[in-house]
């Protein structure tokens, strides 16, 4: 929540409480939520809350501590710890993973993926030309002509089509690759060129689905041998639910050139890259492979404006009038609840 989204749900009419200091790493001090008419309070008003806002999930006790009945909204992972799951569902608890909400045009005003995902891309593109040992852009210089720096985005989706478009601005030459084929005309759009390696895997949802054996071995091939002429890669690929897609063997990178660089924005489910180490920053025979996490963070004053007002639009589809009520047959509500298998 920022001061411009706690006035908001004020004129909804809710009474806005916030975590002292939360806000201050994205530059939002406490006076500002209080000059819009929120409340500081500490771990004691938890019981007393019908609506939670979070970013990642409460810690286990906090969950422990919420009425039965409240609602708990942000990228809350259920399934990724039995304990939170069990804690939901022994407090009764109403949880809207926004990680579940539909990807649909009425949805993209709520799309927390999305929104994070951006700031993920562009983030990840300066880090990859910070890392990388030479210019991005063609210059012409009294000491010869510096060409551009050859930079590939592998997944298209929000971050990667972001990285193409950062990676273009600060003048490198781009290419694309996603093994959904409609991806083309995005990424030709932001001036990069579609690398086609003959593989076509479109899913359910705008993701792409799971490769089988054959046809990973036939994308290994063939990008393994297009790695050799590229200067910095950045891995955005992601299938929901699952461990980031492994597209660049530990084999692949190795046999990039020296100086190249790989920065795997997929770092936090494991990785794009088979040598990838989460937080760290590894050196594969003078690869450089960086596994960044929490990338949104870095930019956390968009970041957090973003994040906020997803939340909000979601939270106005049933708060109103001070009042919650929840419409069932609203697919946006009924297919982001998330109820214990």
């Amino acid at each position: 929540m920022t001061p411009e989204t706690a006035r908001k749900l004020i004129a909804l009419g809710a009474g806005v409480a916030f975590e002292p200091g939360a806000g201050l790493a994205a530059g939002f001090l406490d006076a500002a939520y209080q000059d819009v008419g929120a409340q500081p309070a500490d771990d004691t008003r938890l019981g007393q809350a019908d609506l939670v806002l979070c970013v990642q999930p409460p810690s286990n006790d906090r969950l422990a501590r919420l009425k039965s009945g409240a609602s708990l909204i942000g990228m809350l992972h259920p399934q990724a710890d039995a304990e939170r799951a069990g804690l939901i569902q022994s407090r009764g608890l109403q949880a809207f993973p926004l990680e579940r909400l539909p990807r649909t045009t009425r949805a993209q005003s709520m799309d927390v993926l999305s929104s994070q995902a951006g700031m993920a891309g562009y983030k990840a593109t300066l880090i990859a030309a910070q890392r990388a040992p030479r210019f991005f852009p063609m210059l012409t210089t009294a000491a010869g002509t510096i060409r551009p720096s050859k930079v590939l985005v592998v997944g298209a989706g929000v971050a990667g089509l972001q990285a193409i478009a950062t990676a273009r601005r600060l003048g490198a030459q781009v290419e694309g690759f996603d093994v959904r084929p409609e991806t083309r005309e995005q990424i030709e759009s932001l001036g990069g060129k579609f690398l086609d390696l003959g593989v076509s895997a479109v899913g359910e949802g705008g993701y792409a689905r799971p490769l089988t054996d054959e046809e990973r071995a036939e994308q290994q091939r063939r990008l393994g041998e297009h790695l050799r002429t590229v200067d910095v890669v950045i891995c955005t690929a992601a299938v929901p639910g699952r461990p980031a897609p492994k597209i660049v063997s530990t084999a692949m990178a190795r046999g990039m050139k020296p100086g190249s660089v790989i920065v795997d924005l997929a770092a936090e489910t494991g990785g794009n890259c088979e040598a990838t180490q989460p937080g760290e920053v590894v050196d594969l025979d003078g690869v450089l492979i960086d596994g960044p996490l929490n990338l949104a963070s870095q930019g956390a004053v968009h970041a957090s404006e973003m994040y906020a007002r997803n939340v909000y639009n979601f939270v106005a589809l049933f708060l109103k009038d001070g009042a919650v009520t929840f419409d069932w047959d609203d697919e946006l509500l009924a297919k982001t609840r998330w109820v214990a298998a």
